[in-house]
């Protein structure tokens, strides 16, 4: 059986959003696609999910202090 990063507790949760939930999230931030804070495409989870080069990751982080903290990346 082959470890998954996407099972351990501390990552938190990685996934690729949709042309059109990209487009709405850029909207609602008011920033082009190139303006979000960036991930390499060698990072072992952006691997793992399959993203690649140009796809937007959301990122949801939960804390017990925090609650639930969403970021966006784009993959370069």
């Amino acid at each position: 059986m082959k470890f998954r990063l996407q099972d351990h507790i501390l990552v938190p949760k990685h996934e690729i959003l949709s042309d059109e939930e990209v487009k709405e999230i850029l909207k609602i931030l008011g920033i082009s696609k190139e303006q979000l804070p960036k991930i390499k495409s060698t990072d072992p989870i952006i691997k793992e999910i399959g993203a690649k080069p140009g796809d937007v990751v959301k990122i949801t982080r939960e804390s017990l202090t925090a609650g639930k903290s969403v970021f966006y990346r784009l993959v370069v």
